[in-house]
């Protein structure tokens, strides 16, 4: 195998963490940001793209691993946990938001997969994390993840996140799965992935589920979340309480607490 073999353990159930467990000289990369704890005897490391051009390409390879990642949206940098222990050490790293953490190895999916572009949590070193451009325009425009999805490619373990609830669908040849575009988490390489009009105008205008659906069709496997993130930050700022009123922070919890004191910040 090209990647390093990782064992790993997830722990807590709607805001998760996953524990890899790193054999001496083992590596694993992640997204900067995402480590919770680590042993001692593990080297961080900040590194230009996701580490998969190091045997080869010097810096130029280097330079257009970090450039794909800027493009997807993800900073210029990855993170790497290396053990330099003689025994068995661990490292951890956390959901950014409420959701699932779902493992997958990259072996038993034809080394492919396909997910939107802040789902990548971490995975073994050598698994690359690259683009993947949709060729067909309606799609790119419509599509909610719009021309550019995360590819992550190798043999190796590899570790997703999404929100809320996490739902596998094993498409047959020729089954289509309608999906809403934001709930579409990743999918394996011979999904043929499209997106369809919802049909009427007027439910296009008021159904409150958008005006595009994304269709999927088999073979091949479809991993769905049931919240994702810009659906839960919408709900967040909607009713979080809007700027104005007195100068002592009317409909916030601090304007509440100096209210109910009587105290003044002036």
């Amino acid at each position: 195998m090209n990647n390093h073999e990782i064992d790993y353990k997830l722990f807590g159930d709607d805001i998760q963490f996953v524990e890899v467990e790193l054999d001496p000289n083992e590596t694993v990369i992640a997204e900067a940001g995402s480590l919770m704890m680590m042993d001692d005897q593990i080297r961080m490391e900040t590194i230009f793209g996701d580490g998969s051009e190091d045997s080869g390409g010097g810096l130029m390879g280097k330079l257009l691993g970090a450039g794909k990642r800027v493009i997807t949206g993800e900073s210029l940098f990855m993170t790497t946990f290396t053990n330099e222990g003689h025994g068995k050490k661990h490292v951890s790293f956390a959901s950014p938001y409420p959701g699932k953490i779902i493992p997958m190895d990259l072996s038993e999916l034809n080394g492919k997969l396909i997910c939107q572009k802040d789902a990548f949590l971490a995975a073994a070193k050598g698994v690359s994390v690259g683009i993947e451009l949709q060729r067909k325009l309606g799609t790119g425009f419509f599509g909610g993840e719009g021309f550019i999805m995360q590819k992550l490619e190798g043999d190796g373990m590899t570790f997703i996140h999404a929100g809320g609830t996490m739902h596998k669908r094993v498409l047959e040849p020729g089954e289509t799965l309608r999906v809403d575009t934001g709930c579409l988490v990743a999918m394996t390489g011979d999904i043929d992935y499209n997106i369809e009009f919802v049909g009427k105008v007027k439910t296009a205008l008021f159904g409150g589920e958008g005006l595009f659906f994304a269709t999927l069709r088999g073979p091949g496997t479809v991993w769905v979340q049931s919240l994702p993130f810009s659906r839960l930050a919408s709900r967040v700022f909607a009713a979080s309480p809007q700027r104005g009123g007195n100068d002592k922070g009317e409909g916030s919890i601090a304007g509440g607490i100096f209210d109910i004191l009587g105290g003044d910040r002036r």
